[in-house]
């Protein structure tokens, strides 16, 4: 379909979500300058510090862009940033690699053309080449997921690479000099792997790893114990993510980590060849509960998001299904309508884009409601939330920093209760690999489903134990950022 067709469909298809409180709709932003097909990867960070967020979308061999947004509007600034690379591109993070208070961008290339890494430090706004400084010297290899994440807890990021080729790798932060540990803390793991998340999984205060492997491959649990690393994937039921075992046309994709059923523990989406798995935590394992809540749909998935796009105080989910085989699987857009029940309500013009690849639920134009971002073989759109403005203020972002100001709290959790309460009200992951692979750098934005002050709690696995920091009495505004520094 012509891209012109694409760009006259946004227009006139707006789609509509009924909700309790009127309509959930979504608007296309600036159609034009996001109509360039063959796009894989996106991410987002505020790479100038003006306090929105930016866009950065990798092709599959034609120029990047990168989208410097200026109160909402967007503009290509990727020749002018210095990371319009033309080889196709399958991964991006970002981080602050240098720990010098913004964030840094690593880029992943398919094989061919030289090195597939490139790691680009922001230096006030532009980015310069900085891989041979970091030591980060990668000749070959299929490039899937990054991460930023400091996994021993040291004050630094370190960085994860999962390779679909080759064992994964664990560059261990050594004053800004980048070393691949994972063959001494037991993450070489020589599976196909595709997707990354990092997350306090068991709850005993270091971050641990779950790793999406692809091509019949069981995925990857891998518990943190003192900074060595144990697959448990068999032992917490999640080696197969719901799919079918052994099978080498199915794998797991995307896995995602995000409280789905609102009760304050961590629960595991898997975005699967094969039906999408979801994992509700309970006591020291996880209970698939897809069937139950109407996701267990067999289709081929590339990316799982979630974000509560009403305003309810439950979480919704984006899947996307990719194009393969000649079939542009269809994507999903799971409200989540009664607590442990999902219906599919996607809009028409949200379904006409063939997006394959990313997904990213982000506030954009900072009205404080979730937009969407997607990449693929059709455009790589931008759907604005048009939720009514009383209800997108019904929320808080959150920006989590270390004690010397620095982004540094990948994998750290943030809870928004009712003042002066225990009454959860809302939950979310400090982003520690949730995009296809990608990683963004941005404040965690939390739904609330009522107004009034709130009572904020950021839980930081510090590698030894869980640090709590607290602030109480938050009045919220959708429009700011509220800081929280950790102890540490």
């Amino acid at each position: 379909m012509p891209i012109t067709r694409h760009a006259l469909l946004l227009v006139a298809a707006v789609g509509l979500l009924p909700t309790q409180e009127g309509t959930v709709s979504f608007r296309p932003l600036q159609v034009e300058l996001f109509a360039a097909p063959n796009s894989l990867v996106n991410a987002a960070a505020d790479v100038d510090n003006d306090g929105d967020l930016d866009l950065f979308v990798g092709f599959n061999g034609t120029p990047n862009r990168f989208y410097r947004n200026t109160d909402g509007v967007f503009t290509d600034a990727a020749s002018t940033l210095g990371v319009a690379d033309a080889r196709a591109t399958r991964a991006a993070a970002f981080g602050d690699w240098d720990s010098d208070g913004d964030p840094d961008l690593l880029v992943g290339f398919a094989p061919g053309g030289g090195p597939v890494l490139r790691l680009y430090r922001n230096e006030g706004g532009r980015f310069t080449d900085a891989t041979s400084l970091a030591g980060l010297a990668v000749d070959s290899g299929a490039v899937r997921q990054p991460v930023w994440v400091d996994y021993d807890g040291d004050g630094d990021l370190d960085l994860f690479v999962a390779f679909r080729d080759r064992p994964n790798a664990l560059y261990r932060n050594d004053g800004a000099r980048l070393v691949d540990i994972a063959p001494q803390v037991g993450l070489a793991d020589t599976r196909r792997s595709v997707g990354v998340v990092w997350a306090d999984l068991d709850a005993d205060g270091d971050l641990d790893v779950i790793v999406g492997n692809m091509d019949g491959d069981a995925n990857g649990m891998f518990r943190n114990d003192g900074g060595r690393f144990v697959d448990v994937a068999d032992a917490w039921g999640v080696a197969w993510g719901g799919r079918a075992p052994r099978d080498p046309a199915n794998g797991t994709v995307r896995p995602c980590v995000a409280d789905m059923n609102g009760d304050g523990a961590l629960d595991l989406i898997t975005a699967n060849y094969g039906p999408p798995g979801l994992f509700l935590r309970e006591g020291n394992g996880w209970r698939d509960a897809a069937a139950a809540w109407g996701l267990a749909v067999d289709g081929r998935y590339d990316s799982c998001a979630t974000a509560d796009i009403d305003h309810d105080g439950r979480l919704d989910l984006y899947l996307n299904g990719t194009v393969t085989q000649g079939r542009n699987w269809p994507d999903y857009l799971y409200r989540q309508d009664t607590a442990g029940h999902m219906a599919n309500m996607i809009p028409a013009a949200v379904a006409a884009i063939p997006a394959d690849h990313g997904a990213l639920w982000h506030d954009f134009d900072g009205n404080g409601s979730a937009d969407l971002a997607l990449t693929g073989q059709g455009p790589h759109a931008l759907f604005a939330s048009t939720l009514p403005d009383s209800v997108s203020r019904r929320a808080v972002k959150v920006r989590v920093l270390d004690a010397r100001g620095r982004a540094t709290r990948a994998g750290a959790e943030v809870r928004a209760y009712a003042a002066g309460t225990r009454t959860l009200l809302g939950m979310a992951l400090v982003d520690a690999g949730s995009g296809y692979d990608s990683q963004s750098e941005a404040p965690v934005l939390i739904a609330l489903p009522r107004a009034g002050r709130i009572d904020l709690e950021i839980t930081w696995p510090s590698g030894s134990r869980r640090e709590v920091t607290r602030r109480p009495g938050i009045r919220p505004d959708a429009r700011s950022i509220v800081v929280v520094r950790t102890s540490r």
